[in-house]
């Protein structure tokens, strides 16, 4: 039987998936440094309304609460050993929203990084790696997630490590990578970078892209890479709703909902099909995405000087391709 992830894209061209995880969190009380992942044991209601709020808003797609569920992770709150658990409730949560909806949603059981450095640069062996992707995964399974999604990842290494992972799991998969440092991902990788390590995979992703990062403008130059260098399978675009400022003690994204409605159309018109947003982005926001995508027919790709002009400047004169070294440059924004 085809996936649901395929058959969505097949009959309407493009999914929707959600926004943030923490930013919604905050918002209903989470604190800076705890761990959002006990919630989903301790105040599981909270957990359901973020899910909710997704589907509500028109995501055909929302990831569990489940990003920093791994052994590693938990461990800085003594919770190292209860990874699986806690993923699979996350899931469990996920598959009661998801059943009730009067449409097909996808669950997808978010994975992020360990947290640790992999070899040669630091300590975590591959095998380690794999070990922690793969305990997590299961937890995921068993919940009933519909796949698996491995974001905000920065190296190659941990890349690989959760591919090997959920094939022990026997699970499909996404993946995204965070290009938060001119064009590059903290650990120095370009889209074309990526898209050739994918290409190279065991076992590949159903669709890969980039999420998170510095704004909606530069991975939106991320995914043109992506597309540039030919890949085969669909692309996705998860960007952060503006740019962050401090405010009276909590940290606030300044892309209005008609800003991220302007990206969805662009991220589309970009080469992505899975459509969402990472930080900062609220049901309010994702209500605006969906109707811009259903009301606004495919364009072309735009060019570079058209996304600055729509959502803002870039954070970077290039997107790390060009081998020159890495200098910042003046956002303008657009007003919150």
């Amino acid at each position: 039987m085809a996936h649901i992830l395929h058959t969505l894209l097949d009959t309407q061209g493009w999914v929707l998936a959600d926004g943030a995880t923490g930013t919604n969190l905050f918002n209903m009380g989470l604190e800076a440094g705890d761990a959002p992942e006990l919630w989903n044991e301790t105040k599981p209601d909270a957990i359901r309304a973020l899910y909710k709020g997704a589907v509500d808003a028109g995501s055909d797609l929302f990831l569990t609460n489940s990003f920093g569920g791994n052994r590693a992770r938990l461990k800085l709150h003594d919770a190292g050993d209860r990874a699986r658990e806690l993923s699979r409730i996350s899931a469990e949560l996920g598959r009661e929203i998801a059943d009730a909806a009067d449409r097909p949603v996808i669950v997808a059981g978010s994975v992020g990084p360990t947290g640790e450095i992999m070899q040669p640069m630091g300590e975590l062996t591959h095998e380690a790696a794999v070990e922690m992707f793969h305990e997590q995964a299961e937890g995921l399974k068993e919940g009933g997630a519909d796949l698996l999604w491995v974001e905000t990842i920065s190296a190659a290494e941990e890349f690989r490590a959760a591919a090997e992972a959920f094939a022990l799991a026997d699970m499909p998969w996404c993946g995204t990578m965070s290009f938060d440092t001119a064009g590059r991902t903290m650990m120095g990788l370009t889209a074309p970078h990526m898209v050739k390590m994918v290409n190279k995979l065991p076992n590949p992703p159903m669709a890969f892209g980039a999420n998170c990062g510095v704004g909606a403008s530069d991975l939106l130059r991320t995914v043109l890479g992506f597309a540039s260098a030919g890949p085969t399978l669909p692309l996705i675009a998860k960007g952060n709703a503006g740019i962050p400022k401090y405010h009276n003690g909590h940290i606030h994204y300044d892309g209005t909902p008609e800003l991220m409605a302007d990206y969805a159309v662009l991220a589309r018109d970009c080469g992505a099909s899975i459509i969402g947003g990472c930080c900062g982005t609220t049901p309010d926001h994702l209500q605006k995405m969906r109707a811009a995508l259903e009301t606004t027919p495919k364009g072309s790709a735009p060019t570079l000087d058209a996304i600055a002009a729509a959502l803002g400047g870039f954070s970077s004169e290039d997107d790390g391709t060009s081998g020159k070294t890495p200098t910042r440059t003046r956002r303008r924004r657009r007003a919150a």
